[in-house]
């Protein structure tokens, strides 16, 4: 017996009415029958993207390509990107960072500061375990920051808990107490937390040396499944399962880490398509490969700050506040910009990160004026009074002796530092400005040239955390080495309004301070601001990732892994409401 077929007697119907017409209405009623039929079509697509949305289906693998291979994948002991990378996706912590860019409870139930803002409170989860089944509890958190703090580890992170003790009160709590006030310490409880009962027994002296830096078990949103390795025992990748427990489970069912030794060879498995994302490919071949249909690039500024550090002390040139001015009127951000990064950064005109910025404004992007006038540049010198001299070098009496506005430029010899130096000494000698560029290896750079501030001009970066800290960088009390405020920088009206940005609790304040200082330090330019760097992540369209905003590094790509996709389907969102 065949099935009955759909009836389409009204459409029949329609269709023989018009045929029967007089000839002189047919055509009329043929055009308006198929113009009604597409604007029924046309309505009830419209009708479906309103009210509808993809939804996440389960399963699914991402293809995750890594330069580097593990070493310390311990919260404890990571140092490098691909190391970083691994713990995002096995680790968590006490605190993670939401699809907004803030901190919220992750292993924590809740975190408390106290009104003096020494001491915070955990109260931890009950119900999380690690990988392997075990509960995880406060005496691991408790075990994890004083390991950190423990100085025959060397933990990189140890600095960060100075001056800091870890009281736990019971099973479920612990405080945290500071010496002195420090509201951006809370970005800390974003360390990953190690199992206690796995690394306890192990002595400090053997701890880097642990099977558990390679093959790690910790509580985050995927585990190690499989660590597969070559001949010669390296590890080429890693499998990752998801976690369904501790409330974090992702969509994706696997992950896989595939390492690579350089970037030629990542770049080769990207054009096969054995590898679907990676954070690890440079500008210069990012800019070639964005014409790739099938991928796409998110990209990020990153908290990192790079700029030529002015040395008042070195340069009698420099106390010219018209020469600071001059230099920064000169100074083409966007055509370095273009040049040396290939168009991945934010152009900056002072210390500030763009994400505290753009809190400030209430922006997403505050417009930051950066056009580059080499006329307005050398206005601004000839109105202060520099003059050529005989050997045609920009002069001026400074202190009763007689100046050139010449200097030597130090900086690092990598391409980066390369390209930016040789961009500036063009935009600096188009209005006279005689520079000459000098390279360290960067430990030399350090030693030698940062550390006894013996430069006059450094261009070079300093890394800041998302808090936007500015104080270890341009407080007085920082100007000497180990101090960080390589410029010697001295403003007690910029002192102030950092010393309140440190010990502020409301983060409106808080902003608004560093803002303040932000402002001063700007208008002063004891430095020429130049640019933040983005993190890039190259991913196929076929994945549909999560927020990535106000990140610290590019490991915290994944700090909402659980909310990406390989494939979705289409539900309308009153159905949807109804199933959740």
């Amino acid at each position: 017996m065949n099935p009955p077929r759909p009836s389409f007697g009204l459409f029949h119907s329609l269709l023989k009415l018009i045929e029967v017409s007089r000839p002189s209405d047919r055509l009329f009623l043929r055009i308006f029958f198929f113009v009604m039929l597409f604007s029924g079509v046309w309505f009830l697509l419209a009708v479906n993207n309103n009210f509808s949305n993809p939804t996440p289906i389960s399963g699914g693998t991402l293809k995750e390509g890594i330069v580097g291979t593990p070493r310390f994948a311990n919260p404890a002991l990571a140092i490098t990107r691909a190391d970083q990378d691994i713990i995002a996706l096995i680790y968590s912590g006490v605190l993670k960072i939401d699809e907004n860019g803030a901190l919220t409870p992750d292993l924590a139930e809740s975190v408390t500061v106290s009104e003096d803002g020494l001491t915070y409170n955990i109260i931890v989860k009950k119900g999380l375990s690690f990988h392997d089944d075990t509960p995880l509890t406060a005496r691991d958190i408790a075990f994890t920051y004083e390991l950190i703090q423990n100085s025959d580890l060397k933990s990189p992170l140890r600095g960060n808990w100075a001056d800091v003790s870890v009281e736990q009160v019971n099973e479920y709590e612990l405080n945290i107490v500071l010496k002195d006030a420090y509201t951006p310490f809370m970005e800390n409880f974003l360390v990953g937390i190690l199992p206690a009962h796995l690394w306890v027994d192990i002595p400090i002296e053997q701890l880097p040396f642990s099977q558990l830096n390679t093959e790690p078990i910790g509580s985050g949103p995927f585990a190690l499944k499989t660590a597969l390795r070559d001949q010669s025992g390296l590890i080429e990748a890693y499998v990752l399962e998801k976690n369904e427990s501790n409330g974090r489970a992702p969509h994706m069912e696997t992950l896989e880490l595939h390492f690579f030794t350089e970037e030629d060879s990542l770049l080769k498995s990207l054009e096969r398509g054995e590898v679907d994302a990676t954070a690890y490919i440079s500008n210069e071949h990012l800019a070639k490969l964005s014409e790739d249909t099938n991928y796409q690039i998110v990209s990020e500024p990153l908290p990192r700050i790079f700029g030529v550090f002015l040395n008042q002390n070195k340069s009698a040139a420099f106390r010219d506040e018209a020469v600071r001015k001059a230099l920064n009127t000169a100074t083409n951000r966007t055509k370095l910009i273009d040049s040396a990064l290939h168009g991945y950064g934010v152009p900056i005109t002072g210390p500030m990160i763009s994400s505290l910025l753009a809190l400030e404004s209430k922006d997403d992007s505050p417009e930051v004026v950066t056009a580059a006038s080499s006329s307005d540049a050398a206005m601004i010198l000839d109105q202060a009074g520099w003059r050529k001299n005989s050997l045609g070098l920009l002069e001026k009496q400074i202190d009763d002796t007689a100046e050139t506005l010449s200097f030597t430029l130090r900086t690092s010899n990598a391409t980066l530092f390369t390209e930016v130096s040789e961009q500036l000494v063009e935009d600096w000698k188009a209005v006279g400005v005689d520079v000459a560029i000098e390279q360290f290896e960067q430990t030399d750079l350090l030693q030698s040239v940062i550390r006894p501030r013996d430069f006059e001009a450094l261009l070079f970066g300093i890394d800041m955390s998302r808090s936007g800290d500015l104080y270890p960088f341009w407080h007085s009390s920082q100007k000497d080495d180990p101090g960080l405020n390589i410029a010697q920088y001295t403003n007690l009206t910029v002192d102030t309004a950092l010393e309140t940005a440190r010990t502020e609790k409301d983060e409106t304040a808080r902003v608004a301070a560093l803002t303040e200082a932000h402002t001063l330090i700007e208008n002063e330019h004891p430095a020429i601001f130049l640019f933040q760097p983005k993190m890039s992540y190259m991913v196929k369209k076929s994945v549909v990732t999560g927020p990535m905003k106000s990140i610290a590094r590019p490991s915290d790509r994944f700090s909402n892994i659980e909310a990406w996709y390989t494939s979705s389907d289409t539900l309308w969102n009153v159905f949807k409401n109804q199933s959740e």
